[in-house]
């Protein structure tokens, strides 16, 4: 029989309410404990999607002294790094929403805590799920590309700029680099097999959010709203990435794998001011090709699907909890894309081109 795993939420914000949505799904799930900050908040949350047998916490530390099997870290970004720590340092298994955390350093931290105690350290990044996203790396890894030497990656929003702590620096440590960059990161690195990246030329900026014209909260917004950078990887590849939150321009262009016997070309799916980034998943993918001499396209079919990915995410959770398995979305990978980030930040910061070293975990 399987056992009941005994969850708790920090934080209760909408992305709290899909973890908790997802695991009341499952009936091998009890969801025991909420905190959240602010005074009233856990039990308001609790209130709210009926979980009579959770108990409401203002603190993390106090809902970390329960026995529990797992976590959901689902506060605003800049306090993934002191809850997650916290919670593995208690001994619980963490799932984490992305970014990872604000800085490689705190990234770095996580990653060493989840070592040391011997526990999950998954990130939240749903798109894995999508079985297109599985068949791209399944066509990379494959060879049929032969060497892939350039990744174009990335995506666009038209007029999709968030508020509240998602534009504060301090909050949020970066803007739509981390936002919905690091899922364009994610599978064009995932793809690769997360190549360790070398040095990063880049440019961000944030005409948009702090015109008044284009954000309600332009006074207050402090992080990019748009970014491109140049990252040298290992193994002789390079990475051109490029992000949006809001453009006067319908995209920025598909992913794009070029290799030496054939190239892949990815358009996101969706249409619309929120749309065509890789959150939103993929509507085509396309093989470019020669056969007998002539340059030849063949359409992949798409792998339409109804499930539900962020559900799966959390159920992978679930799964290597009780198993005893690894983390579905291993930290170490995911600081690879938080160096990344934290290197477009400085190389913009700085003008020039700077190295990327990721310290030893």
């Amino acid at each position: 029989m399987t056992r009941t795993i005994k969850i708790g939420i920090i934080g209760s914000g909408g992305i709290a309410q899909a973890h908790a949505r997802s695991y009341l799904q499952m009936p091998d799930v009890e969801i025991a404990a909420v905190a959240d900050v602010v005074p009233g908040r856990a039990e308001q949350f609790i209130e709210k999607l009926g979980l009579t047998r959770a108990k409401a916490f203002d603190s993390h530390l106090e809902l970390l002294e329960l026995d529990l099997d797992g976590v959901s870290v689902c506060t605003p970004n800049v306090a993934h790094h002191r809850t997650s720590v916290d919670a593995l340092n208690a001994g619980k298994h963490v799932l984490v929403e992305k970014p990872l955390a604000v800085t490689l350093e705190q990234g770095v931290e996580m990653v060493q805590a989840g070592k040391k105690a011997e526990k999950i350290l998954t990130v939240g990044f749903q798109p894995r799920y999508d079985p297109n996203m599985q068949a791209v790396k399944d066509i990379v890894q494959s060879g049929q590309l032969g060497n892939v030497y350039y990744v174009q990656t990335g995506g666009g929003r038209r007029r999709g700029m968030p508020g509240g702590t998602f534009i504060n620096k301090e909050l949020a440590g970066a803007g739509a680099m981390a936002d919905i960059g690091c899922y364009s990161l994610d599978l064009a690195l995932n793809a690769l097999g997360y190549p360790k990246p070398l040095s990063v030329s880049a440019y961000t900026s944030n005409h948009f959010g702090t015109n008044p014209t284009y954000h309600r909260e332009a006074e207050k917004f402090e992080v990019e709203d748009f970014g491109v950078a140049l990252v040298r990887l290992e193994g002789g590849k390079v990475l051109n990435f490029k992000i949006s939150w809001a453009m006067h321009m319908d995209s920025l262009g598909p992913t794009l794998f070029l290799g030496t016997d054939a190239g892949l070309k990815l358009t996101p799916a969706g249409s619309g001011p929120w749309s065509g980034v890789w959150d939103g998943g993929i509507g085509s993918i396309t093989l470019f090709h020669d056969i007998q001499g002539h340059h030849t396209e063949s359409p992949i079919a798409v792998q339409k699907h109804d499930r539900n990915i962020f559900y799966e995410k959390v159920r992978a959770f679930v799964d290597a909890i009780q198993e005893g398995g690894p983390a579905p979305i291993p930290g170490e990978e995911i600081l690879i894309n938080q160096a990344i980030i934290d290197g477009i930040l400085r190389s913009s910061a700085q003008g020039r081109e700077v190295d990327i070293v990721i310290p030893e975990v």
